[in-house]
């Protein structure tokens, strides 16, 4: 007699055989964007991950313009329409923006690399895997791919963690970055975020079940290693994210899930003393921000004023991309350090530069203007509205799409594009979006 499984993220059941066969031709399908995640997992060169429109040439970047161009293929053979009016509509916003901003800029040869760089992020990639993706199985697919390769780079990242083999954080070499390395301290923290959000993601939303049980069992493993990642920004991000898919899933579980999240915190940093001063050390600092900032804070804040100063020189269509760096020192105040200090996970110290503000609507405001901000954070918020409309279509999906939508929008409060880890976000993007642009959904 044939076993019976259930496929993840459908609530179907198929048999055993069937099953496996049938994920393998999706997975031949969704080879492409596939392709983009598990290149992620190649360990950078070691070059800065540059801030801002700055790119790093990875090779997951030149899968993705592989993706791009084998979705274009497909779409001339099929003859097909390949977008929505509201999903080109929706997708193309931005490019008004980017384009104007490019075309008024003092410098337009030197940010043609910007227009590239933000088309590739957030058009032209999450198009192509909005159309590679044709029903909520292959949208499983794709969402089990994140979550396994945020568990592979969080246990690189707790394995730096133990070994002392990661980047340095306050004189020793116990920062968990997984294989981006010293000079890319986000990378793994956002990939270990987007697997965890995802995975609770299918855990609140999926029928019970064994695929229920494995997101549920993934994302407690995925805790560990973010908490190792001493990213600020993650955490509140990832928090305030999980706390909107629990409201959105139910008080009465929300209740009975944020008590064991709470178990769960209690027993691997409390009980276990997994980095517990330093992750308390940590976490304090993010309620002394405005009392006694420490440098890297410090910063922040001086390159967010100065963001605000680029915005009010050019209101409208900013000072090109590309032009934060160019005009930086121009509009900081003397508070700014000359960079940040990265050492260890296999780099020598050096001094990074910064050459953004750390803050995505405050870059796009200062490069593009607040017709640039508009068009882009229009785009994204469009996304949000349509999955939360849609969620009553299939909960685990809509959790899914609402929760990396939300955890994006948040985090980009504390960081913007820049570094190996970016070409990820194109992809993420394109899972929310096929789950509200699509305009069909098979079962």
């Amino acid at each position: 007699m044939a076993t019976a499984v259930s496929l993840p993220g459908t609530g179907r059941v198929s048999p055993a055989g069937s099953g496996v066969r049938e994920g393998v031709r999706r997975a031949g399908t969704l080879s492409p964007v596939l392709a983009v995640i598990a290149l992620l997992l190649v360990p950078g060169g070691g070059g800065g991950a540059q801030g801002g429109t700055g790119g790093t040439g990875t090779v997951a970047d030149a899968a993705s313009g592989l993706l791009v161009l084998i979705c274009l293929v497909r779409v001339v053979r099929s003859g097909a329409r390949p977008l929505s009016r509201a999903a080109a509509v929706v997708l193309g916003l931005p490019v008004l923006g980017i384009c104007l901003a490019a075309i008024t800029s003092n410098d337009p040869g030197a940010s043609l690399p910007g227009v590239a760089r933000y088309l590739q992020i957030f058009v032209l990639v999450p198009a192509a895997v909005l159309l590679m993706i044709r029903d909520r199985r292959d949208f499983a697919v794709v969402a089990w791919a994140l979550v396994g390769l945020g568990l592979l780079q969080g246990g690189v990242g707790v394995v730096q963690f133990l070994t002392g083999t990661g980047a340095s954080y306050q004189g020793e070499d116990i920062r968990a970055v997984g294989t981006f390395g010293a000079t890319d301290v986000m990378g793994m923290a956002t990939v270990v975020a987007y697997a965890l959000v995802i995975a609770t993601g299918l855990a609140l939303g999926g029928p019970a079940g064994r695929a229920r049980t494995a997101a549920l069992v993934c994302a407690g493993l995925l805790f560990l290693p973010l908490v190792l990642s001493f990213s600020r920004g993650a955490w509140i991000a990832t928090v305030l994210t999980c706390a909107l898919q629990l409201v959105l899933s139910g008080l009465r579980r929300a209740g009975r899930v944020a008590l064991a999240a709470g178990a769960l915190g209690v027993v691997l940093v409390g009980g276990l003393g997994i980095g517990s001063e330093m992750v308390k050390e940590r976490v304090t600092s993010i309620s002394q921000v405005a009392a006694a900032p420490d440098q890297s804070v410090t910063d922040r804040y001086t390159l967010w004023a100065a963001a605000g100063r680029m915005w009010r020189s050019e209101p409208l269509t900013g000072v090109g991309l590309k032009g934060f760096p160019a005009y930086r020192d121009s509009n900081a105040s003397l508070a700014l350090s000359s960079g940040s200090d990265t050492a260890g996970a296999g780099a020598v110290f050096q001094r990074q530069p910064l050459l953004s503000p750390h803050n995505m609507y405050l870059l796009v405001l200062s490069e593009q203007g607040l017709i640039g901000l508009l068009a882009l954070a229009g785009s994204w918020a469009a996304l949000l509205v349509a999955a939360l409309r849609r969620r009553r279509l299939g909960a685990d999906c809509a959790l899914v799409a609402v929760g990396v939508l939300s955890w994006q929008l948040i985090d980009f409060f504390y960081a913007d594009i820049g570094g190996p880890s970016t070409v990820l976000m194109s992809v993420v993007l394109g899972l929310a979006a096929w789950w509200s642009l699509a305009e069909a959904r098979r079962a």
